[in-house]
């Protein structure tokens, strides 16, 4: 039997990591998770994000609503909205990676996968990854060269890089 592998993505984290990483956005999401997956099991993919404020810029919400909807489409693959909250002039994401941390270690707990892998820059995540690595469970990170947190990275058993090369297949 062939190791079972679940991907959380950092959705915010991984769209500023691909527009500064390769200069494009446009990624084709069944592609990119077989090729973290490669000759293993896919058991799904978790993708994190917030839902832009309609009223702000209605154009960009429908965009957004667009791209959302395609992803709820896709097989074995699993949206998580967490929510925006404005302070004074700025916006801030609220909910997506305590619920990253929270799905990583609960399956990790319930024996859900054995390989997870993470896509996300964000360094804050180590301190769950060596939870999830106690509870006997292979970690794998991928992100760009740029914007990579090196905490991580260490925290985790394996890195993938992510960049126009390796992900020449994934780009739409």
């Amino acid at each position: 039997m062939g190791q079972r592998v679940v991907i959380f993505i950092d959705g915010s984290n991984f769209y500023h990591g691909l527009r500064a990483g390769l200069g494009r956005t446009n990624i084709n999401f069944q592609k990119f998770s077989q090729f973290l997956v490669g000759d293993r099991e896919l058991i799904r993919t978790y993708y994190y994000n917030v839902v832009v404020d309609r009223t702000s810029d209605p154009e960009r919400y429908k965009k957004q609503q667009r791209f959302l909807n395609a992803l709820r489409q896709l097989p074995q693959f699993h949206l998580a909205l967490g929510r925006l909250v404005q302070r004074g002039q700025t916006w801030t994401e609220k909910g997506v990676d305590v619920q990253i941390a929270v799905d990583m270690l609960g399956m990790a707990f319930h024996n859900a996968y054995d390989v997870a892998i993470l896509v996300s820059g964000d360094g804050d995540f180590a301190a769950a990854v060596e939870e999830v690595k106690r509870l006997g469970k292979i970690v794998e990170y991928a992100y760009f060269d740029s914007g990579r947190s090196r905490r991580l990275q260490q925290a985790c058993d394996k890195f993938h890089l992510l960049n126009s090369k390796t992900l020449k297949k994934c780009l739409i």
